[in-house]
């Protein structure tokens, strides 16, 4: 698998601008078929870093509904990223 497949966006909200600041963890939206030997493969190669540790979850797609039409969105896997003590990545926010 190609690395710059794995890492797809990063997630930003509220939870992950808190574990940013306080605990040096990064979350991404990552690839479903990615494991956590990959995830830090492709985020020290992408951003060279150096990761400590790496978490997943799984989460499946929510059901959505358009008058008699039902559908599901994708599941997707998020990963947090703790990087070693005093590293960072600098992420975009729009």
């Amino acid at each position: 698998m190609d690395i710059r497949n794995i890492i797809k966006k990063p997630l930003v909200t509220e939870k992950a601008a808190v574990a940013k600041e306080k605990e040096g963890k990064y979350t991404f939206v990552v690839d479903k078929d990615a494991n956590k030997y990959q995830i830090k493969q492709a985020v020290e190669e992408m951003f060279g870093v150096n990761v400590v540790s790496v978490h997943t979850a799984i989460f499946n797609g929510k059901t959505k509904r358009m008058g008699m039409h039902e559908g599901t969105k994708s599941d997707w896997k998020k990963a947090i990223v703790k990087l070693k003590e005093g590293q960072e990545i600098t992420i975009e926010e729009a």
